[in-house]
């Protein structure tokens, strides 16, 4: 399977990266920071999440996804576990909660309970075990919308 580390190396036409200011009083659709470092998987996670009506920003590293945050409005993350560069899924998510409270829908094929004993730092709005499939996806992603009050 093909990887990457920086976003950089994706196509700009493949990020949506939404910067300017919605109207006030302007009606959106939920914006989901998906932050995943293998190209494959990213680019199934923004069409089935675009596709369902999300906006959707995607970012290769942790560091990209603090950056992502700063400069957009974020409703959920969808956060990898293990990603390339400094700062692994859990540092991420940490750091997200802690300076913008954004809560993330973790996917990882990793989930013992080491691993979520980690994650707790975060407060986890769910776990999508890979492989998964679209439908779950999207079914994790309405019940951590749900539940996060949106």
């Amino acid at each position: 399977m093909t990887e990457f580390s920086p976003s950089s190396n994706r196509p700009p036409s493949l990020t949506k990266s939404i910067l300017a200011a919605e109207p006030i009083g302007a009606a959106s659709s939920p914006r989901i920071l998906v932050v995943e470092d293998d190209f494959l998987i990213s680019l199934e996670i923004e069409s089935t999440l675009a596709g369902a009506g999300f906006e959707v920003v995607v970012v290769g590293s942790g560091e990209e996804a603090l950056n992502a945050a700063a400069a957009n409005r974020v409703d959920l993350v969808i956060m990898d576990m293990r990603l390339a560069g400094a700062m692994d899924g859990v540092e991420a998510a940490t750091e997200l909660f802690k300076t913008y409270g954004l809560r993330s829908v973790f996917a990882t094929a990793h989930s013992d309970q080491h691993v979520r004993a980690r994650a707790a730092a975060a407060q986890p709005l769910g776990w999508l075990v890979k492989p998964y499939s679209p439908a779950s996806l999207l079914a994790a992603v309405q019940a951590a919308l749900g539940g996060a009050g949106n």
